[in-house]
This record gives structure tokens, sequence and C-alpha cells, in this order.
């Protein structure tokens, strides 16, 4: 594969104190083969990760959970360059099923690290999140399970996904955490409340999710838009039509700043995001070529103070309508 744009001119930025250094926007590989329809097959999916790379993203982000064929996806492509990019992946649901319940066992988290290492073709996994806090498993045996796993060489740093404060204090406290993920955007900022502060204070870097709002930012879709039977988006509030009609006020309020900017959308969502802390990386993710290089063209838009009180009065004047998850998974998040 040609890497011959992976280049010195890329931003780079480091997760918190950890050391560890990644593209400022890294690629979300879920929806190539899981939650949003139909991904691509597995030679499409290998072709855009080596795009990424080729345009100079070093953070890839996958899961047990999304299945046996995203993570080949993501071993298969990076095996080429797996010396200049890092690999995340996640534990933490039973049997790898997201609707199984939890299941952070320190003998859970070993066999699923081993499982993962031979779908990712690799020897080490650069980071390695719990899912999701599982409250029927102490945090402290979680962290001390991947300590175990640094030591041994397998896993280099520890990430959470979707903790609250005391998760990750008490998390820190065993093994250091390198990055916390969840989902931050512009309009899902519940994060800047309690767990930014908390971040800066230990040191750890943030990887949102949905930075781009699971595509409602990016202007691309409308109160009609119909979405696949297997979209995951058809069972959250937040995208049921009158939501989105309601939404709209967002949507055109961002259109104005884009405009002034003579950006995208999504280059206005992700440069905002990048804007917010120098330890903040998001990882977009998609199918598109062409939406991956307007993605990554954000980390090159400056937004100055004006355009960032112009972004905040519009948030500070618009209510998003609907929750961000349905309620039986809302429990899942913030614990």
């Amino acid at each position: 594969m040609d890497t011959s744009k992976t280049s010195t001119d890329t931003k780079t930025r480091q997760l918190g104190r950890s050391g560890l250094t990644v593209s400022a926007l890294g690629m979300g590989c879920m929806g190539l083969s899981y939650g949003y329809g139909p991904g691509l097959d597995r030679t499409a999916g290998v072709q855009l990760i080596r795009q990424a790379v080729e345009r100079g993203v070093t953070l890839f982000d996958t899961a047990e959970a999304y299945g046996a064929l995203n993570e080949e996806m993501v071993g298969e492509a990076l095996a080429p360059v797996r010396e200049q990019v890092a690999i995340a992946t996640k534990f933490g649901f039973r049997d790898g099923n997201t609707s199984a319940g939890m299941d952070s066992r320190p003998e859970r988290i070993r066999a699923v690290v081993e499982t993962s290492l031979r779908r990712l073709r690799t020897d080490r996994i650069d980071l390695l999140y719990q899912h999701r806090v599982d409250p029927q498993v102490p945090m402290e045996d979680v962290a001390g399970a991947v300590k175990e796993l640094i030591a041994a060489g397998k896993v280099r740093h520890f990430g959470l996904s979707e903790a609250g404060v005391e998760s990750i204090r008490r998390a820190h406290a065993v093994q250091p955490v390198t990055a916390l993920q969840s989902e931050y955007s512009l309009w899902w900022r519940e994060p800047e409340q309690t767990v930014l502060p908390v971040l800066e204070d230990l040191g750890i870097g943030f990887v949102p999710f949905s930075p781009l709002g699971k595509g409602f930012l990016t202007g691309a879709m409308s109160a009609t838009t119909e979405f696949a039977t297997d979209d995951f988006r058809n069972v959250v509030p937040r995208f049921s039509s009158q939501a989105r009609q309601v939404n709209q006020a967002l949507i055109d309020a961002l259109t104005a700043i884009a405009r002034g900017k003579g950006i995208t959308l999504a280059q206005v969502a992700l440069a905002w995001l990048l804007a917010r802390k120098p330890w903040i990386v998001p990882i977009p993710g998609t199918t598109k070529l062409h939406r991956l290089e307007e993605n990554l063209a954000a980390a090159k838009v400056e937004l100055d103070a004006g355009d960032q009180q112009q972004i905040a009065d519009a948030l500070g004047r618009i209510a998003i309508e609907g929750a961000r998850y349905p309620a039986a998974l809302a429990g899942r998040v913030g614990r």
C-alpha cells in the first residue's frame, strides 16, 4: 500500500499525559460493518482503512462487540503498517453481544484479548477499553486485569468508555487510564459538566465517539430520512422524525457558520471539538472516501474566538429534542 501520504505534516495529539501520540482525528471503524445498516464488504472496508492511513490517520477504533469481521478488517488493513498506527479495541459485553449484558470478569477480559489479538493480526493492543462499566465486577478487578496484560506486553494502554467520574477515579488508582471514550459533540455536551474536569486533573485523554451526532451534524439527513431496518438510529429517540424536525434548528445555525468560514457542517463540528482541549481526539466514522477526506480536513480548520462565540450563542438558544439512547440502554452509561 502507498504510505507516502502518512505524512510529516499530519497534526498529532497526545492522549493526556500517557505518551500515546496519535493523529488529531482517528477513525471509528464500527460503521464499516455494524450498527448503521449495510456496511462495506471486507475488501472495501480494508481499502477504506488503508486510504485513511495514506491520509495520515494513526488511531483506529474497533471492538469485540462490533463482530469478528470488524476486528479482522482492521487487522488485515493495518498489518503492513502496524508500527505506524495505534489500534484500539474493547471488551465488556457478555459473549461480545451488546444485548446480552455486561461481562468484565478478569478471566473474560483475558479471553477477549487473546481473540482480539488473533483477529487483529498483532501481538499487542495499543489501547484496550472497557466498553461499558460492569456493575457486577469491581473496577479495581477490571483495572488489575488490564494492568497484568500490560505487564505481559499484550496491551499498551488502558481506556474506559462511557464511565462516570467515580469509576474513572477508581480505575486510575489501580492502572493509569490513558483515555476515556464517550459520546461528545455539538448536540451532546454532558461530558463538560463533570467528566472533562476530572480528565484534565488526572491527565487522561478524551476520545469522542459520534462526534458528528451519528450523522445528523453533517446536514445530510432531514425529518423524512429513512434508515435501514437494522440501523441503530431507528430506536434512538433523538432520531425520531419529530425530533429531527425540531433539531433542524441546530443545523440551520451551523450552516450559517459553515458558509461564513467556507467549510462544511462536519468540519465545523469536528473543528469545534478539536478546539475544546488539546488532548481531545475525535473518531468520526464513515464508509465513504469523500467523507473521510472531508472529516480529515477539519484538522486544518481554525475557529477563532468570534467563531466559537457564534457557536456558543447558537447552542445557548437551541434546545435539542430527544434522548440520545432508548431507556433500556440509558442505564449503561455514566456509571
